[in-house]
């Protein structure tokens, strides 16, 4: 008895991300996210991260070979056709150059849609390879951006930014990272803007809005700006404009943190739930 074919026009997703063995953010929120909303997803790992419970949950980082990384995307470009890809923690400038190259060597056949949550730091680097990191993702990824998710650091980093401190600001810098690399800008404000709403902003050029939903306590959830992002990516590889798909993953995040999932780590994580 044959098997029940699958839908061939399933849209097919890629997160080139790190591996973050609790599960509740990096490559495994990711695959989680595409999943739940319907999309054939893979991962290219760039590294792994492991919490370090015996000093203040800090990171422990362990980079992938950055051939072992090329022969991943290598054969996941041969396998599909990718509607829409996400690139998150990356980690040095070794990796950020073997993926903007197998990119760039794509030419015609590289996605449409290239969302990267700017991952500028992580807790575990020395500063000087924290900035040097930063400073490769400027120049090799944000240049091949369809789309940009920066958290509240981020945003200030990209925009030049001294501070954010208001929905305007935030308004600001995704004006002025939008001006910097031509992609779309979802500026995410979260729980740390004062006030009762989880603001974010979204501007593509043209349009400029502001998606609020109220807060869900004061502290940030482990995991929210990866699936914020990949859920942007999977949005967008179904069809959806840049602010449908901003909208939407507002949504899923917001569902995600009222269904956070607890632990004895002093941080929750969010869950990828999907709408009714």
């Amino acid at each position: 008895m044959m098997g029940r074919m699958t839908d061939p026009n399933v849209p097919i997703t890629l997160t080139i991300a790190g591996s973050e063995a609790t599960g509740g953010a990096g490559a495994q929120a990711d695959l989680k996210t595409f999943q739940s909303l319907g999309t054939f997803g893979m991962v290219a790992l760039t590294c792994i991260v492991s919490f370090d419970p015996k000093a203040d949950w800090g990171h422990r980082f362990v980079p992938v070979d950055a051939g072992v990384i090329a022969d991943q995307l290598e054969a996941q470009f041969a396998c599909y056709t990718v509607d829409a890809l996400k690139v998150g923690m990356l980690g040095t400038p070794v990796t950020i150059e073997t993926v903007a190259d197998a990119l760039s060597g794509l030419g015609e056949a590289r996605p449409a849609h290239v969302v990267v949550d700017p991952v500028l730091i992580c807790k575990g680097q020395e500063p000087g390879a924290a900035l040097d990191t930063d400073n490769a993702l400027k120049q090799h990824i944000l240049p091949l951006a369809t789309f940009v998710t920066p958290n509240h650091f981020e945003s200030m980093a990209l925009s030049g930014m001294e501070s954010i401190d208001s929905i305007e600001d935030l308004a600001q810098a995704a004006k002025r990272i939008y001006d910097s690399c031509g992609a779309a800008v979802l500026a995410k404000g979260g729980v740390r803007l004062a006030g009762a709403a989880a603001q974010d902003v979204f501007y593509d050029g043209t349009s400029l809005e502001v998606l609020s939903a109220p807060k869900i306590g004061e502290v940030a959830v482990s995991g929210a700006g990866c699936t914020l992002a990949a859920a942007v990516t999977a949005e967008l590889a179904k069809g959806a404009t840049p602010f449908e798909a901003a909208s939407a993953a507002k949504a899923l995040v917001t569902r995600g943190i009222e269904a956070r999932m607890r632990s004895n780590a002093p941080f929750d994580a969010v869950r990828q739930i999907a709408s009714a």
